[in-house]
């Protein structure tokens, strides 16, 4: 009994590394064939986009202008916010004369 768990614990070792040994190989290859697929795929990417040198170019200037615009914008929102808040403090601290300021604001300055 002893000899042939041995041997069958030997056997499933010798099974298991060609199985282990098998599936290597061909993992193996089919990475090989991915990657030559990808090359021929990125040349075929790289041509394409190569070809619109003039339209890339707006695309990155036009997002150079967005982004220019969105940092004027973001001050303009602070000093906004800052005339609120000091608007808010007016209007606890002088009611009449801070309604006085809204009305020439809404009405007056159009």
């Amino acid at each position: 009994m002893k000899k042939f768990t041995d041997w069958y614990q030997s056997s499933a070792l010798v099974i298991g590394a060609l199985t282990l040994m098998a599936i290597a190989y061909y993992q193996r290859r089919e990475m090989t064939l991915l990657k030559e697929e990808n090359k021929k795929y990125q040349l075929e990417v790289q041509m394409i986009q190569g070809g619109d040198i003039q339209r890339e170019n707006i695309t990155d200037s036009m997002q150079v202008v967005i982004d220019s615009m969105y940092a004027e914008n973001l001050i303009n929102e602070i000093e906004l916010n800052r005339y609120k808040v000091a608007y808010e403090i007016f209007l606890e601290r002088n009611r009449k004369a801070a309604e006085e300021y809204g009305t020439i604001i809404s009405n007056e300055t159009e």
